[in-house]
């Protein structure tokens, strides 16, 4: 129970430091949003709302995942230990699990329909996660195949 206990105060340590390093982003880029800090899957997690943030998203995230990285970096610096906290700014994240889920779960009933894999287009490694969790609650397999940026997932029959 204490290590469990713990990793718990590791992680919010890490949402505390990220949290200070990402309102220190907000000040010099003179713009307004609230941070919450939470655990979840095992990972410190951060999300940011409010005011105009879209920018800090960018075209398919590619913004929000280089501050993701450089907030990662800053927790490291601080603590010495690698991070793999998870930054949602906007609800880009949270809308595109609930996209790539009920593409998932979509994807299933065609494979389960057909008996054939169907392969999927790219995705990044955080969108694979969410596919292949989706898919193995479902009780199908899925792989991912290729290499980054053109890695997709296969979904198999049972």
């Amino acid at each position: 129970m204490s290590e469990e206990k713990s990793t718990v105060a590791r992680l919010e340590e890490e949402g505390d430091i990220a949290a200070d390093y990402l309102e220190g982003l907000l000040d010099i880029a003179d713009l307004d949003g609230d941070i919450e800090i939470g655990v979840e899957n095992d990972r410190a997690s951060l999300v940011l709302e409010g005011g105009d943030l879209a920018h800090l998203v960018g075209r398919d995230g590619e913004v929000l995942d280089a501050i993701q990285e450089l907030t990662r970096l800053a927790v490291q610096t601080s603590t010495g230990e690698r991070s793999r906290l998870m930054l949602d700014i906007d609800g880009f994240r949270a809308d595109k699990k609930s996209s790539l889920t009920k593409l998932a779960e979509e994807t299933a009933e065609e494979v389960k329909a057909s008996g054939k894999p169907i392969k999927l287009a790219p995705m990044n490694a955080f969108e694979r996660k969410i596919v292949h969790d989706t898919i193995q609650k479902i009780g199908l397999t899925s792989e991912s195949e290729g290499e980054d940026p053109d890695r997709c997932v296969v979904v198999m029959p049972a």
